[in-house]
């Protein structure tokens, strides 16, 4: 069905860009027609009265007109600004994280069913769910599962072997885990722990209420993150921004303060 030449939709905005002298090119995942890109005419200018209502990872209902090359934001209000996320630098690296995996995952003009929950209620959560981690871990399952890329973790890739209990191999070239004896002849499988496994196959199974009852060690948890950014890159054949960014703030909070004369 040809979509109308004026239409509204609620956005999330992934990504933001100058464009000429006054405009910002946006990347937003919609409600309605998945990812795209929209040009916000004047939003650089003091006075306009768009510009608050479009930062990064807002959640705002945009009024979207089509363009000769992009649809063209004609009206936005904010619904959430998420303002609480940029104010801290490890919570603005991880919005950014959420906010590029889907720009990074989903193509243009691509709708994943059901997803646009799933980034909004990504965002809401690092604002109120204490455990971060728990809530990012969370998000990229059903980014993983809503874009076709869901890893195997309750049989073994290679043999078909019911997963057992005990220390099992994660392959991110192979999409999963693998039996100790598959894993052993993989050169490429790292060790996984039972913990590990288990808690991701939990957040795999089961709704944010369910998953955010889990309370990981932080040596899971580190666990956790070194595989799901191994096989998140493996996909992409890059690394993150957000991840370098992330990285960076982790390492200046924990550099001791230098001390004055």
């Amino acid at each position: 069905m040809k979509r109308p030449r004026l239409f509204s939709t609620n956005a999330v905005v992934l990504r933001s860009a100058e464009f000429g002298e006054a405009d910002r090119l946006l990347t937003l995942y919609t409600a309605a027609l998945g990812k795209v890109r929209a040009l916000a005419k004047g939003v650089r200018k003091i006075r306009s009265r768009k510009a608050g209502h479009l930062e990064p990872f807002s959640e705002t209902r945009v009024q979207l007109a089509e363009g000769r090359t992009f649809l063209i934001v004609t009206q936005a209000e904010a619904i959430h600004t998420h303002h609480t996320l940029r104010k801290d630098l490890h919570l603005l690296g991880l919005a950014a994280y959420i906010a590029e995996l889907a720009d990074r995952f989903i193509g243009e003009g691509e709708e994943l069913p059901g997803f646009y929950v799933q980034i909004s209620a990504a965002l809401k959560r690092l604002e109120t769910i204490p455990d971060k981690r728990l809530v990012v871990r969370y998000y990229e399952m059903r980014l993983l599962d809503a874009a076709g890329f869901r890893p195997e973790l309750r049989q073994c890739v290679v043999c078909g072997a019911v997963i057992r209990p005990e220390p099992q191999f994660f392959s991110v070239q192979q999409g999963g885990v693998l039996c100790p004896k598959c894993g052993a002849a993989s050169p490429e499988a790292v060790p996984v722990s039972v913990d590990a496994l288990r808690y991701l196959r939990h957040f795999q199974r089961s709704g944010f209420a369910e998953a955010a009852r889990a309370r990981p060690s932080p040596a899971t948890h580190a666990e956790m993150e070194r595989l799901m950014q191994a096989f998140i890159t493996h996909i992409l054949e890059r690394r993150l921004n957000s991840t370098r960014f992330i990285r960076r703030v982790k390492r200046l909070a924990q550099t001791p303060p230098t001390k004055r004369e």
